[in-house]
């Protein structure tokens, strides 16, 4: 069962909306990146390194070259050339800065050797499999061990105070080390190109979460101008971060169909998910705090490392909530990275605050055992009244109202503080909870808006919806300021030819178009009622603009002047001219009276950090997360019954899209805890449970009753809605809520995720 609840919304925005989008889904209409068609397509197929580290010897295609259907085979030996994009580049980001095929150096598992592309999937397929690799092959570093031998530099982030005294003058210290595995991305559409060149043209269809970034980067690649590239992206089947920037099938995929000259089609099996397109990296994170007696904190230093690709910098910033959750004088922050023959990583959804909440969190509720203090107490005690790491005040902050709120709504005060000593059905029951925070912003876009002849509204914008309700919004939007129904109502997204728009990431999408859409609206308005009073046959002629309004996308006189008009008419022998009818016009019929093919209006939302009143705060979301286990000694069965997560996240624009995005993170949080974890084979550096079958994900057998409580409190700094994102904060602290419950359960302190039952089989919990 899943239950969400805010505040009762004032009209559409905050309400509970179905999604624009769901009937094209449901029906199977909706294409998504591979499901594109055309004549001539032809297929590819990746050949990946069978060995982790090392070089290739020889690589032998002839036998594949004979093989009926085959048009093209690439490979280190004569791949045409491609680009580098520039480090660090402040309009682009892409994945591996390394093209494919650059050198003959293997430095992964499954790095791309060779693509073969032919009339059919079965004769690439084919031909993929008779190519023959030799390697001179190493034996590939995947350690998970990241401590120890580490010889790299690691780099302060934060620092206040003198942390280092204040923890050898503290009463009270915790000294422990968590380590969170490495976490595939799963979504249910995997990554995919279809490549079309028009002349020097090419549009690529993707599986994007960033269509402006992947058209940015892919000209830099491709050596062409960025006008010569459009990218497509209409429906995205999730991403979870790993959509987030181009991978090397885009350009592998884009350079075969420009050297055959039609369209080509290259898309990724489940197992090349595992090895070729990003991962939530390994951290260790060694976590001390210092405290009074009574629980003020006064030292937290947070040292971190994870692991990295051998060629790219993937710092996973796991400190970032670290120096201003809590209130504390002295912190540091450092992080370092240890490089491995992996796969470049990449954000995977709260990328640095999930893994660094675990740390944190869980170092706090091993406090409050230590201290033998409530942990509700102590991380009330510890609030902070501003953000003591860029010393600014919050722009809206309510974190001990989500703990208070979710701590009545579980039922806490009749929480007993040991381990094991709260029982229900025959089960040993355990509460934990934890807190979680996330950065938002106001990011630039872009927005046009069009009232057409024919009585809809088109509103365009080159950001995409991942799956989160974008297009709602932007509904929802145009419905709220029109009141124009929603079925008249188009929203045209995922394509780099509209108007620039923001990258679906960082939970920045939404506080980003709701400023871009208002605008461009509100000027398409402004420039109806102006056109009303100069159109000669208008009711409206000679009458003042400020006295209309769009209501039901009619044009009406405001009542305040129809008032003013009646009596005028009754009273005068000079009345107005203007005696517009009382039900109002349709805005179509205004523009169809003037002539005109539509009315289009353009908005854009300035980022916060060109905001001299937005750069004045920090800005962020809060939440916390109560969760209940279920411990079974007898049999050694642990589950998730139960998770309560409250949110201030500003004003909610649509209640059924918000609580999905909460629920869903929360599901991954039960996966991320319990079952999620990415193991490499210590010879050959292969990811080994690559698949489904061997890569455990939660499922609905694993789904605990799940409450989503949003508090009501717009932050108008980021923008007039008082809008933030929900995406990735869902998942923040749900892993540490877990394990703060299996140990007041079993009493077994899990400090590496995932949870396995080895650890609680140690549990002095026993049957009663």
């Amino acid at each position: 069962m899943a239950t969400a609840t805010t505040p009762q919304a004032a009209g559409i925005i905050g309400a509970a909306v179905p999604r624009i989008d769901g009937p094209v889904k449901t029906t199977g209409t909706a294409l998504y990146a591979v499901d594109h068609d055309f004549p001539g397509l032809a297929h590819a197929v990746a050949v990946q390194s069978t060995v982790g580290s090392g070089r290739i010897r020889k690589l032998d295609a002839s036998a594949a070259e004979q093989i009926p259907g085959v048009l093209l085979i690439f490979h280190h030996g004569n791949m045409e050339k491609v680009y580098r994009l520039f480090p660090h580049q402040d309009d682009a980001t892409t994945s591996e800065a390394r093209p494919p095929f650059e050198d003959d150096k293997i430095y992964y598992w499954g790095q791309y050797v060779a693509l073969v592309v032919a009339e059919t999937l079965e004769q690439a397929t084919a031909a993929a499999e008779a190519v023959r690799a030799e390697y001179d092959a190493e034996t590939p570093n995947v350690s998970a061990d990241l401590e120890t031998g580490f010889t790299g530099q690691r780099h302060s982030s934060w620092k206040r105070g003198d942390p280092d005294k204040a923890l050898a003058e503290a009463p009270v210290v915790i000294d422990e080390t968590y380590i969170t595995p490495v976490e595939t991305h799963n979504p249910m559409e995997m990554h995919g190109t279809v490549a079309v060149w028009d002349g020097d043209n090419v549009t690529l269809y993707e599986s994007s979460q960033g269509v402006v970034n992947h058209r940015i980067v892919m000209a830099e690649v491709l050596g062409v101008p960025r006008e010569n590239v459009r990218v497509i992206s209409r429906f995205i089947g999730s991403g979870f971060g790993g959509k987030l920037f181009p991978w090397p099938q885009s350009t592998m995929a884009a350079v075969a169909a420009r050297k055959l000259n039609r369209p080509v089609k290259l898309s990724l099996d489940r197992r090349m998910m595992f090895s070729n397109v990003g991962h939530r990296p390994l951290t260790e994170q060694r976590i001390r705090l210092g405290a009074t007696a009574d629980g003020r904190l006064t030292a937290v230093r947070h040292d971190f490392l994870n692991h990295t690709s051998m060629l790219d910098d993937i710092v996973e910033r796991c400190g970032e909530q670290t120096p201003f959750i809590y209130s504390c004088p002295n912190l540091e922050v450092s992080s370092g990275l240890a490089r491995r023959n992996v796969g470049t990583p990449t954000p995977m959804r709260g990328p640095g605050a999930v893994p660094g909440l675990f740390a944190l969190e869980s170092a706090m509720d091993e406090l409050a055992v230590k201290l033998k203090m409530d942990p509700l107490e102590l991380r009330i005690k510890n609030d902070a009244e501003r953000d003591e790491g860029t010393n600014l005040p919050f722009s809206s902050r309510h974190l001990k109202e989500c703990f208070t709120t979710g701590a009545e709504k579980i039922g806490w005060k009749q929480r007993t503080p040991e381990p094991g000593s709260m029982r229900r059905n025959g089960k040993v029951i355990g509460w934990g909870l934890a807190g979680a925070s996330w950065g938002a912003a106001r990011i630039p876009c872009t927005a046009t808006v069009e009232l057409c002849p024919n009585g809809r509204i088109c509103v365009r914008c080159a950001t995409q919806d991942i799956g989160t309700g974008t297009y709602t919004i932007f509904a929802q939007v145009m419905h709220a300021k029109t009141g124009v129904p929603m079925d008249r109502i188009d929203v045209l997204l995922g394509d780099s030819s509209l108007p620039d728009g923001p990258t679906s990431g960082g939970s920045m999408a939404t506080s980003a178009v709701l400023p871009a859409a208002t605008n461009a609206v509100n000027s398409a308005i402004t420039r109806l009622m102006n056109i009303a009073t100069l159109t000669q046959n208008s009711p409206f002629y000679g009458a003042k603009p400020e006295t209309l309004t769009l209501i039901d996308g009619r044009i009406h006189m405001k009542e305040a002047e129809q008032a003013g008009v009646r009596r005028m008419a009754l009273t005068s022998d000079d009345a107005p001219a203007v005696r517009p009818p009382a039900g109002g016009i349709p805005f179509e019929e205004l523009i169809s009276l003037a002539r005109l093919s539509g009315i289009t209006a353009t908005g854009r939302t300035f980022p916060s950090f060109e905001d001299p009143k937005a750069k004045a705060y920090s800005l962020h979301s809060f939440g916390a997360h109560f969760a209940e286990v279920e411990w079974e000694p007898e049999i050694a069965r642990l589950r998730v019954s139960r998770i309560f997560s409250i949110f201030d996240c500003g004003r909610i624009i649509n209640l059924k899209a918000g609580a999905n995005q909460i629920l869903g993170a929360a599901v991954m949080g039960v996966g991320m805890t319990l079952l999620e974890e990415t193991r490499y084979e210590k010879r050959t550096g292969q990811p080994i449970n690559g698949s489904f079958a061997d890569y455990l994900v939660a499922t609905c057998a694993d789904l605990p009753e799940l409450d989503v409580t949003f508090l009501d409190y717009p932050d108008l700094i980021v923008n007039e809605y008082g809008a933030r994102g929900v995406g990735e904060i869902g998942m923040a602290g749900v892993a540490p809520a877990i394990t703060a419950a299996v140990y007041h359960a079993t009493g077994i302190r899990v400090r590496e995720l995932p949870v396995r039952i080895e650890d609680l089989l140690q549990s002095k919990i026993v049957e009663v």
